[in-house]
């Protein structure tokens, strides 16, 4: 019986942060809108595109708006300004040869298949959920339900790794374990009291999985 690993992308996989910010900035410039500190967007990653931008200050009945726009410049660049973390690509690797493998991600689904295309790292995993897929995004059950019903989970032990507390809510919500990493996002702090599989990259969640099942 084989193990099953979830993983998020941003923060954890992958470091798209120039695309993410610079697309942010167009959005906002596009509305002639003051582009908001780069931290305080930095801080929102991992959250939906609409939610971050009505936490940015945008009204909600015009979120959609500056989101499109934010698309429009984001799927230009995302592949040329977007890299692996270190380590994720062996962590992946490793994993593959245990584990079967799933993304859950709040990213649009299409981009993030062409960037794991680009990456060469579509091809370890089963199933990619994306926001498209569900009504409720992380931190809710749902996406990673989703994942686990398709790849037809019934006893296998299975893992959600990420790097925000929404990973850690969503994985304890679906009766999963999660691993939180400290490479990403997430407030270090939030994550300690929260989550008990605390570890700096990919890799040494991977590791802390292929003991377990030992």
């Amino acid at each position: 019986m084989k193990t099953i690993i979830l993983f998020d992308l941003d923060g954890t996989l992958i470091d798209s942060t120039k695309a993410i910010l610079e697309s942010f900035s167009v959005a906002f410039e596009s509305f002639n809108k003051p582009v908001p500190d780069q931290e305080k967007i930095k801080s929102l990653i991992g959250y939906p595109l609409d939610e971050m931008f009505i936490s940015l200050g945008i009204e909600e009945e015009i979120a959609d708006n500056f989101v499109q726009e934010y698309k429009k410049h984001y799927r230009k660049i995302s592949c040329q300004k977007t890299i692996l973390l270190p380590s994720a690509e062996s962590a992946v690797k490793k994993a593959s040869e245990f584990a079967r493998l799933g993304i859950v991600t709040t990213k649009t689904g299409h981009y993030s298949r062409e960037l794991l295309e680009h990456l060469n790292l579509m091809q370890y995993f089963e199933i990619l959920i994306g926001r498209e897929d569900v009504i409720n995004p992380k931190p809710h059950p749902e996406p990673i339900l989703k994942a686990l019903e398709y790849m037809n989970v019934k006893d296998e032990t299975c893992w959600m790794i990420g790097d925000t507390l929404l990973d850690v809510q969503s994985a304890k919500s679906a009766n999963i374990t999660p691993i939180a990493l400290t490479c990403g996002y997430g407030k270090k702090e939030e994550l300690c009291d929260s989550c008990e599989h605390i570890v700096e990259n990919v890799f040494s969640a991977i590791e802390i999985i292929d003991e377990k099942k030992a």
